[in-house]
């Protein structure tokens, strides 16, 4: 039996549950929410699925599951500028929720924004080991830079390394042919607002978020190995530590198995050093 909790149930939380249910990841879901009518809700509206799935909302069961996604908090909307922007919001439901977590011995996985700061504080406060502690926002950022590279016609696999936030670094030194800064820079300012052209038109992120943590479910339940951009905290990869950022890494059962160190251009390795900068300033806020 393969146990799922989702702690945070709203937009992206609740679609997950579904995901993981109707594509067979999860044989059992373990939900929470500190709303009780959404919760309510939520597990109603997946019993009405007809799914063969046990779905719990006993929050001590939530230590006992192999994966536990995290997406309590607010959403980014139209009137916040930023993913960082949110850390002072999100922050308490951040700190609540790592109580819960401090006795959790599977892989968690945090969506809630800002990402890499509230991986590296869930890292740093509830004792689990940095392999177990992975921050999501690398896959959904490199299929939106897949998309830029596609209406111009630039082949190669898309990366984007780095904050999940105004301070991503897209890859394109690995690409098939060489991309002039001035495009770069064009290419990272699209990508820098590609999310809230979808916030403005319908509230929120849900299919693009939702999808691509269902995969990265899937590939810790069933221990793929697959190659994956997802937040790590670092300790002296890329020349970095004291913060979590976007990283090539290989996903397993026990979470991030191996982080590798690409070689990058100066480009990229001036826009990581400021990621790095970036994000380890509010790390160090987050946990003091």
């Amino acid at each position: 039996m393969v146990r799922l909790a989702v702690i945070g149930v709203g937009r992206i939380g609740g679609e997950v549950a579904y995901l993981a249910a109707s594509l067979g990841i999860a044989d059992e879901l373990v939900l929470f929410d500190t709303a009780p009518e959404l919760l309510k809700a939520q597990v109603l509206d997946l019993k009405h699925t007809g799914l063969d799935v046990a779905i719990s909302t006993d929050m001590n069961a939530v230590k006992e599951a192999d994966l536990c996604i995290f997406s309590a908090g607010m959403p980014r909307n139209p009137s916040v500028k930023t993913r960082a922007d949110l850390l002072l919001s999100n922050l308490p439901a951040t700190r609540s929720c790592a109580g819960i977590l401090k006795e959790f011995s599977g892989v968690l996985i945090t969506v809630t924004n800002p990402m890499d700061i509230n991986n590296y504080y869930l890292a740093k406060t509830t004792g689990i080991p940095r392999e177990r502690c992975i921050g999501f926002g690398g896959q959904l950022d490199s299929a939106r830079f897949g998309l830029a590279l596609r209406e111009r016609n630039i082949n190669g696999h898309p990366s984007v390394l780095g904050e999940h936030g105004e301070h991503q670094v897209p890859v394109f030194s690995r690409l098939d042919v060489p991309v002039t800064t001035p495009l770069r820079e064009e290419i990272l300012r699209e990508l820098q607002g590609s999310s809230m052209e979808v916030i403005r038109g319908k509230g929120g992120t849900v299919f693009g978020p939702a999808l691509h943590l269902a995969h990265l479910a899937r590939m810790v339940l069933r221990d793929t190995g697959e190659a994956a951009i997802c937040s790590a905290v670092l300790d002296g990869e890329y020349g970095l530590d004291d913060c979590s950022l976007g990283v090539p890494v290989r996903i397993g059962r026990e979470g991030i198995r191996q982080i590798e160190e690409w070689e990058l251009d100066p480009w990229e390795l001036d826009k990581m050093a400021e990621a790095g900068r970036f994000v380890s300033g509010l790390c160090r806020k987050a946990v003091t």
